[in-house]
């Protein structure tokens, strides 16, 4: 197994655990919040899903977009699978691109965000990506954990 293949079993995994908690969220607990703040649990599963539509297109432009037209802004939230099914073709498109990279290019290629305080290899890239949604996975068992729902194992 490569380095690129490892990436994508990560992102797969990542993926797998995140849909066992999003989807274990009872239906009246979507809209459930710790404070006025904070996303609420189906705003921020939206915000992963369109986060990593923006970081297919910001890897693919080797940098921070100056605009970024989002197809996830303005849809109505509907319900976790809704969702899923939405955001499947910009999933497959950037696990697409991600398979189409060389391990080389995980060295070689920069990504420049300096907008946000740092260039980093396309390699560390990838991983940030899967770490973002890694840690909201987190925030959204401890908003189960808040509201007093049972969580799911994520862990088998």
């Amino acid at each position: 197994m490569n380095s690129i293949d490892l990436i994508i079993l990560n992102f797969n995994e990542i993926r797998r655990r995140s849909i066992k908690v999003w989807t274990s969220i009872p239906d009246e607990k979507l809209h459930w919040k710790p404070d006025d703040e904070a996303m609420n649990c189906l705003e921020m599963i939206r915000h992963v899903l369109e986060s990593e539509h923006y970081y297919h297109l910001a890897i693919e432009n080797r940098g921070s977009l100056s605009v970024f037209n989002s197809p996830f802004e303005n849809r109505p939230f509907t319900s976790v699978n809704a969702e899923l099914k939405y955001a499947e073709p910009y999933r497959k498109a950037f696990i697409d691109t991600i398979k189409s990279f060389s391990e080389e290019d995980l060295e070689i290629i920069k990504i420049d965000r300096s907008d946000s305080g740092y260039i980093r290899d396309l390699g560390d890239m990838l991983l940030r990506v899967g770490y973002h949604e890694s840690i909201h996975t987190g925030q959204l068992l401890d908003y189960l954990r808040t509201a007093g729902v049972p969580r799911v194992r994520i862990w088998d």
